[in-house]
């Protein structure tokens, strides 16, 4: 989407330029002759902004424009920022007030918050805070979102990302390229969610008070009550989400999505979830969890009654932890 905006610019920064007949390319929506600063970006264009509005939205230029003037009076040469338009024009747009267009990635909003955080503009901040925590960015990138957000200072934002992370597998070999440019600081608690996760997801699953059949020592058949249980699918069962939460720690292979309930209504939807494809409805271990019986010749009752148990690792998997303690965030340091 970049590259068609920026032949836009290009042409309505031509179409100024043959009207003024001017050896200097203005951009079209800062070409105000009133306005008294010219700012070059790294391209060569030139952006006309009322000195006002640079020092009521920009720390840096209420410092930089009240020193005082070069000998010889006030100079009108532009000032170089070193910018591209990319980067620039946007950032401008906002300390203007001019539409900005929807932001299409996540790689263009950084470095524009990068530059409103140097030029100490709230104002711009505050808008690019908003379109951070976009559902665009949130979910197809949250790791990157958790990053940026954590290195600004922003406290729900990072909270936000860090659950969308849960959905995605922080320990591939894309999530460690950006894990690797964070500070140990934002990447040591966003680690210690999702391994907390599984861990006190293990040590529910291995409760006798909350799966009494899979874990009582010795725990008898409940129709005949003179067999013992033999766990092993159970226990498989449990290793099997365990290792699942490793690669999404969401447990989003538990999750049903309320699809049964849409179903009864008549509304399609697609299967996924506990009972799609790579859902823990199909899983090998699930199926041979639910299909054990007691082995005693005429009982055959089933070992593990299969909604309860799916309700009990349900209210586990809603009671974990799923967002970052962010006590050690400094709020708003831009």
């Amino acid at each position: 989407m970049a590259a068609p905006q920026q032949r836009t610019y290009c042409k309505l920064i031509a179409e100024v330029n043959q009207t003024t007949a001017s050896s200097t390319i203005y951009h079209l929506a800062f070409a105000d002759p009133d306005a008294e600063i010219a700012l070059e970006s790294a391209e060569g264009t030139l952006y006309r902004v009322h000195s006002y509005t640079l020092q009521t939205t920009s720390g840096l230029f209420k410092t930089l424009l009240s020193l005082p003037p070069p000998p010889g009076g006030h100079s009108t040469d532009p000032i170089p920022v070193y910018q591209p338009d990319a980067v620039l024009e946007p950032l401008l747009r906002l300390m203007c007030g001019l539409e900005t267009p929807p932001w299409t990635s996540i790689d263009a909003l950084s470095a524009v918050l990068f530059l409103a955080q140097n030029w100490d503009a709230p104002g711009p901040l505050a808008s690019l805070r908003s379109a951070l925590t976009s559902h665009k960015f949130l979910t197809s990138d949250p790791l990157r979102v958790y990053a940026l957000a954590s290195h600004f200072g922003f406290r729900p934002e990072t909270q936000l990302a860090s659950t969308r992370t849960l959905s995605s597998n922080i320990f591939s070999l894309e999530s460690f390229d950006i894990l690797s440019t964070m500070p140990a600081s934002a990447t040591l608690p966003l680690l210690r969610l999702h391994r907390a996760r599984r861990d006190a997801l293990r040590t529910l699953f291995d409760s006798p008070e909350r799966f009494l059949a899979g874990n009582g020592q010795p725990f008898h058949c409940s129709s005949c009550a003179i067999t013992p249980l033999e766990n092993s699918s159970w226990r498989a069962l449990k290793h099997r989400v365990l290792r699942e939460l490793d690669v999404c720690s969401s447990g989003a292979a538990m999750q049903d999505y309320g699809i049964a309930a849409m179903q009864d209504y008549g509304i399609a939807v697609s299967t996924g979830g506990m009972w799609g494809e790579d859902g823990m409805g199909n899983w090998p271990e699930a199926k041979a969890c639910w299909a054990a019986v007691c082995v005693k010749p005429g009982c055959g009752a089933t070992n593990y009654d299969r909604v309860a148990t799916i309700r009990q690792m349900r209210a586990c998997l809603d009671g974990l932890p799923f967002a970052v303690d962010v006590d050690w965030l400094d709020e708003d340091r831009t």
